[in-house]
């Protein structure tokens, strides 16, 4: 080991996410730790060199400008190479909103490696994060707020690594689905999703064939139009609420396509509903 600099946290002010521990290492040839298990997470990058991080019976090749993520309770490995070790920064965190930010990155599941270019960035913000060493009101804002930064940073360009097998679009459709499913009730369009996903509109329509058999806008009218169809059952809600409330702006496009979907107009279908459940009854 050539050098290495190492910042503990003890006390925590902060619940959503906080800051754990960081460091910066220059390890030498072959240098290893593990098997271990830690208790939080831990993100590294590696700024120099290269080096082996195995987790899960699955082993991951990483060099300059690459990092991997060590998940809470899983057992890991990770090595320096023995000709060209690695350089590398760390940050130990935790939090109740930890694995949430870490999937809004791509990160997490079985998605723990990644490539990134913001690492002198990344370094700039560890090498803040170990000045402030002493347990003080200020330095434990200042902490929290470099935390977030590091997080920014680390968002920017981020690429997860998918494992074999899995494909990178599968990601991209997961999210797309996740902003449908909660701003439908909003005017949003596919190119709001693909926006969203920061995917132009052509490869998300053809991530949505291969993974959903269907286009992103059949996908966001048939989310729609079956959140209409719960409304007409469990609200007395007029035909004009349920489609506002759904993303229709035009109660007439609303009921043309309603009608399109499910053979009868949105009032015909809720007295059919209705009649139905009542002859159940009786």
């Amino acid at each position: 080991m050539m050098d290495s600099y190492i910042l503990r946290q003890g006390r925590r002010q902060f619940s959503d996410l906080f800051l754990c521990f960081c460091g910066y290492e220059e390890c030498a040839p072959g240098h290893s730790f593990g098997p271990a298990v830690r208790p939080n997470y831990i993100v590294h990058y590696i700024l120099k060199g290269r080096g082996v991080f195995q987790t899960g019976g699955a082993s991951y090749a990483l060099e300059a400008g690459q990092g991997f993520l060590i998940k809470p309770g899983v057992q890991t490995v990770y090595r320096a190479d023995g000709k060209e070790p690695w350089t590398y920064l760390w940050v130990g965190f935790d939090g109740e909103r930890a694995a949430e930010y870490l999937l809004c990155m791509g990160l997490g599941e079985s998605r723990l490696t990644f490539r990134s270019g913001q690492g002198e960035r990344l370094k700039e913000i560890v090498l803040d994060m170990l000045k402030h060493n002493t347990y003080t009101a200020a330095n434990q804002f200042m902490l929290e707020g470099l935390l977030y930064a590091f997080f920014s940073a680390l968002s920017q360009d981020l690429d997860a690594l998918a494992p074999a097998g899995e494909r990178n679009g599968s990601l991209y459709v997961r999210r797309a689905v996740e902003f449908i499913q909660n701003n439908y009730c909003t005017p949003i369009q596919v190119t709001d999703v693909a926006d969203y996903v920061c995917v132009n509109r052509s490869y998300l329509y053809t991530l949505f064939r291969e993974e959903l058999g269907a286009s992103p806008q059949e996908y966001l009218a048939n989310y729609r139009l079956t959140r209409a169809a719960e409304l007409l059952l469990i609200t007395d809600f007029s035909v004009e609420s349920v489609a506002l409330s759904c993303g229709y702006r035009d109660p007439l496009v609303f009921s043309k396509a309603f009608k399109e979907k499910n053979g009868v107009p949105p009032s015909r279908y809720r007295r059919m509903r209705i009649e139905q459940k009542q002859a159940q009854k009786s």
